[in-house]
């Protein structure tokens, strides 16, 4: 079975996955992904130096992270090319490591962007982590550490709680404590499971 997991930012989504995983779930956690297909000496890597100049490598040649995202996430068409360059490595890097997973595997899509990727339609079962806006802006500046216009900036940069609300099969609604979660998430391997 192939199950999109996705959630605003700040919404619980990695502590879902984590969850699903403590139960048997085969993880595909696509921000990891998005990290190994810009590593020094990727296709990708090359592409977006050649977008957006040397500026954003560190001295060691690695993505500097901080210094991209603080171009990309002023500017949606920045973003986008950012997009066009690591998408399409994403899903390639995604599909290979599914096919590993066992016959009969509960495979978890783990994706922030599964909405804005266009991916919900690969998908069996679509779960979307939600949160109030908010809970997500707390969750940012208090336990990330962003400003305020840093947070609304990112969150802005997603898709809207109703276009992952319009796709979902089932939502997790994470305003709860993490023990609610527990038992929720519990309840769901089971019908994942089954």
């Amino acid at each position: 079975m192939r199950v999109g997991l996705t959630g605003g930012i700040g919404s619980g989504k990695s502590t879902v996955s984590a969850l699903l995983a403590s139960h048997g779930a085969v993880v595909i956690d696509y921000d990891l992904l998005a990290r190994e297909v810009v590593e020094p000496g990727t296709p990708a890597l090359a592409a977006i130096v050649e977008r957006f100049g040397s500026g954003i490598l560190t001295e060691g040649g690695a993505l500097d992270r901080p210094a991209l995202g603080a171009i990309v996430f002023a500017d949606p068409g920045a973003l986008k090319d950012l997009e066009t360059i690591t998408h399409g490595a994403i899903k390639a890097r995604a599909v290979e490591l599914e096919s590993q997973a066992g016959p009969g595997a509960v495979v978890v899509h783990d994706n922030p962007l599964l909405v804005e990727m266009g991916a919900t339609e690969f998908m069996d079962v679509v779960i979307v982590v939600d949160v109030p806006v908010e809970v997500q802006m707390q969750r940012l500046v208090e336990l990330r550490g962003m400003t305020e216009q840093d947070a609304r900036a990112r969150i802005a940069a997603q898709a809207s709680r109703e276009d992952r609300a319009g796709v979902a099969d089932i939502i997790v609604d994470n305003t709860g404590p993490l023990e609610e979660l527990a038992t929720i998430v519990g309840d769901l391997w089971g019908e994942l499971a089954s």
